[in-house]
Order: structure tokens, then C-alpha cells, then sequence
């Protein structure tokens, strides 16, 4: 089998006469309530204003006052719950598309090479981001952009963590992805790839290279296993580990043979969130000739975006609900089935691959390699309110899903955004004492 051909999305963009007349269709409500549904305030009603002006520059600046990542936010976003949801025309089942008309803004902001506004000299002081996922680099950009020098610290090859080894690509294109980044390098940050902080170098270590502050940002790398019988056997697989093999696949870094989903397998999905979502739509695609999530609830109390479950069901995956996965069941060491609890009847699923999607917690490499910054029972590390987001570590901040419940691309900006501020005014303070 060649690449993966995920190459169709999963809705077409706009066209521009098609983007303007969705933007002419927008109310500009007194007290709009797309804003206030969108975690980080996006000021959507002016940005739609402009749109429907043919505006496209002003368009793209409106939105740059908020977003580092409006190419993904307008793909990945859960829009149905968040901005869209919160339109007043959804009343009647027609919101604003909201999503597509930032997705369509980003996309012609780049096609056409609009002027950026001026980029400020990096003359108030110098930050490390440990890690590229959303939070990373909405920290950096947003940082460059005040004045900061900013380098960022990355693990894998090439910036994008989770958005570009995490996300499918029919999900995101990861060409999205990498000019995203490609735009924030050009705001003056840098990137240090293929560098593992708490392996070869530490967090003092950066800062006797002269950092003012650190941030952390590096997500919740380890997946949650399921402690049941069978877990050693070959063929149970964590879905995070499977979606990065994917992505290293299509970018030709890794063989066919090392993505853990072979052709013709049976696949079963333990968990129904937006990652059992990815991982089962992706096994599909890999060329599995079946995939079924097993859901240990109801569907109306899944995880996953009603979007992203509703595609899932088109691409051909099957749901088993109200399931207690109980043993993984196998010969000589490899995986069969999965014996689960349905109705308080046993019974037990033929499989080839189980692919485990029931959470990730933080990896513990920099905790364990640095004094002084303190973590709560469940692993995610204790950050204060004054300034924001510092750990219980002078100069050390941190912030999206390391500190949080794995959350959403947005909400993770969200939280970034105001670690930001703590950020700079702490290295105000640290440069006036040190002036004074």
C-alpha cells in the first residue's frame, strides 16, 4: 500500500464569493454570543464585518489580534460547542460558519502573501518554550510579538507536537501546520528541534544560557494504559503511539512496516473521545478491514465532538456501547480478542489490534530532572495565579494540557494566553530590579 491518500478534507473551503456571502449572512448582534463562546475571545463579529467587505487584510489582522493558529483553529476547533454553537442564528440550525470563514481568512492570507505589521525589536528579554504544540507556540508568538527573544525547544524533528504528530492529517494537512509555524519563525522565534529538555539539557542549564523565564509546555506525552489481564500482549497499542507512526509514515521517516496497523487487521478502539475518533478513522485509512469502538457508556456521553463521532460513523466504524473491557485475550503471547462485560453478559470480540484511547497524563522528564516544581497526585504540574502560571519554581511557567486535563486545541490557547501576560510582567520586574 502506498501513503495514505487523506488527501480529501473533510469539508471543502470557501471560495471567496462563497466566504463572502456566508460573512454578509452575519447579524452583528449588540452582545454577540459567537465571541463569548469562543474560549479565547476571538473578536468574530469585526473579522466577518470586514469579510463580507472583501476585506480580507483588515480580516486577517482582527484575528491575528487574538490566534497565532487560525488555519488550525478553523479546521480543529470544535465549533458546534464553542463559537458556532453560540450563534444566534443556530436557533434555527443555521449558524455563521464560522470555523470555515477563519480557515478561508488564514488560507488567503497566506496564498497571497499579505504585509504583517511590524515586528518589534527583541530588546525585553529572552524566553525558553519547552515544546511546540498549541500552547507552545501561542506562548511564542504572542511573546515575540511584545518584544521577547523567544526560543523554543522541541523534541521531535520539526516543530508542531501534537497538531502535527497527534491530529490526522485528513483532520489537519500537516502543510497547514508547518506554514503556521513557518509564520511564527518569521516573528523572530527560533527553533531548537530534536532536543529533549530533561535529557540533554535541563532547565538550569537554560538558564545559565541567560533565560530570564521558561515555559513548559509540553502536553500530556504518556498515554493512560488499561490495567487489565493481557496487557503484555503483541497487539495492544496505545493510539497516541500508533497516530505518530502514521504521521512519520506519510512523511516517509518511518516503514510501512513499523505503523502498528497491518492491512486486513480487525481493530478494536477502547475509548470515545476525539483520539478513539482519530485512531479508528485512521486505522480505516491505514487499511484495516475493521474497526469498532468499544465505549464502556452510552453514545450521548461520549467524549468526542458530535462532529468528529458523526464522520466517524460515515467512514464505516462501529460502535459497541455500555462495555466493560475486562481481558485482552490471546495465543503465544499475541493479542486475539477482548473480552468484555456487556448487559452483565460476557463475551468476548475477535481482534487482531486493540488501540487504547483513554487519556494521557505529563511525562515526568523534566519534573524529575529540576528541583522545586511541585506536581498535584495526578501528575500535572501546580502553577500559581500571581504571576500566572508560574510553577512553585521562580521563573519556571507552564501551561496547557501539562497543567490541565487534556483539553482542545483552543482551550490550551486559551490558558497560554494568560500565562503570557504572568510571563512578561515577571520578566519586567526580574529586568527592573536587576536595573535598578
Amino acid at each position: 500500500m502506498n501513503h495514505l491518500d487523506e488527501t480529501k478534507l473533510d469539508s471543502e473551503p470557501f471560495t471567496m464569493s462563497e466566504a463572502i456571502a456566508e460573512a454578509k449572512r452575519c447579524l452583528h448582534c449588540k452582545k454577540p454570543s459567537c465571541k463569548t463562546g469562543c474560549p479565547i475571545e476571538n473578536d468574530i463579529p469585526d473579522f466577518i464585518n470586514e469579510l463580507s467587505k472583501g476585506n480580507f487584510g483588515e480580516a486577517r489582522s482582527i484575528l491575528a489580534a487574538k490566534t497565532n493558529l487560525p488555519a488550525v483553529c478553523g479546521r480543529v476547533c470544535p465549533h458546534e460547542k464553542q463559537c458556532e454553537g453560540h450563534c444566534i442564528l443556530n436557533k434555527k440550525g443555521q449558524p455563521i460558519r464560522i470555523g470555515k470563514l477563519e480557515q478561508f481568512t488564514a488560507d488567503f492570507d497566506y496564498d497571497m502573501k499579505l504585509i504583517r505589521e511590524k515586528i518589534p525589536p527583541k530588546t525585553r528579554g529572552n524566553v525558553a518554550i519547552i515544546g511546540s504544540g498549541p500552547a507552545g507556540l501561542t506562548v511564542a508568538g504572542d511573546l515575540a510579538l511584545m518584544g521577547f527573544n523567544v526560543t523554543v525547544y522541541e523534541a521531535e524533528g520539526e516543530p508542531g507536537g501534537i497538531l502535527l504528530y497527534g491530529i490526522p492529517q485528513f483532520r489537519l494537512p500537516k502543510d497547514v501546520v508547518r506554514r503556521e509555524t513557518k509564520r511564527i519563525s518569521e516573528l523572530g522565534v527560533s527553533f531548537i528541534n530534536n532536543c529533549v529538555v530533561g535529557q540533554d539539557l535541563t532547565i538550569d542549564q537554560l538558564f545559565e544560557r541567560g533565560f530570564d523565564a521558561v515555559f513548559i509546555g509540553t502536553g500530556t506525552a504518556i498515554s493512560k494504559e488499561l490495567n487489565i489481564p493481557g496487557k503484555e500482549l503483541a497487539g495492544v497499542i496505545q493510539s497516541h503511539y500508533f497516530l505518530r507512526m502514521v504521521a512519520l509514515y506519510n512523511d516517509s521517516k518511518v516503514a510501512r512496516n513499523e505503523v502498528p496497523v497491518s492491512e486486513g487487521d480487525n481493530v478494536l478502539v477502547i475509548g470515545a473521545g476525539n483520539v478513539g475518533m482519530d485512531a479508528s478513522r485512521t486505522a480505516l485509512r491505514i487499511g484495516a478491514k475493521n474497526v469498532t469502538v468499544i465505549y464502556r457508556k452510552g453514545v450521548e456521553e461520549i467524549t468526542a465532538s458530535k462532529l468528529e463521532y458523526d464522520e466517524a460513523v460515515a467512514d464505516g466504524v462501529k460502535f459497541i456501547w455500555n462495555s466493560e473491557s475486562t481481558e485482552y485475550v490471546g495465543e503465544n503471547g499475541k493479542l486475539t480478542g477482548l473480552k468484555v462485560i456487556q448487559n452483565g453478559n460476557e463475551l468476548i470480540i475477535p481482534a487482531d489490534k486493540v488501540l487504547i484511547a483513554i487519556g494521557a497524563k505529563p511525562a515526568k522528564r523534566i519534573i524529575s530532572t529540576t528541583q522545586g516544581i511541585e506536581v498535584n497526585d495526578a501528575g500535572y504540574v501546580i502553577t500559581k495565579d500571581r504571576p500566572y502560571g508560574m510553577t512553585t519554581l521562580k521563573g519556571v511557567f507552564a501551561g496547557g494540557d501539562v497543567v490541565h486535563q487534556p483539553a482542545t486545541v483552543v482551550l490550551a490557547m486559551k490558558e497560554a494566553k494568560k500565562v503570557v501576560e504572568g510571563i512578561s510582567s515577571y520578566v519586567d520586574a526580574k529586568k527592573l530590579l536587576e536595573d535598578s
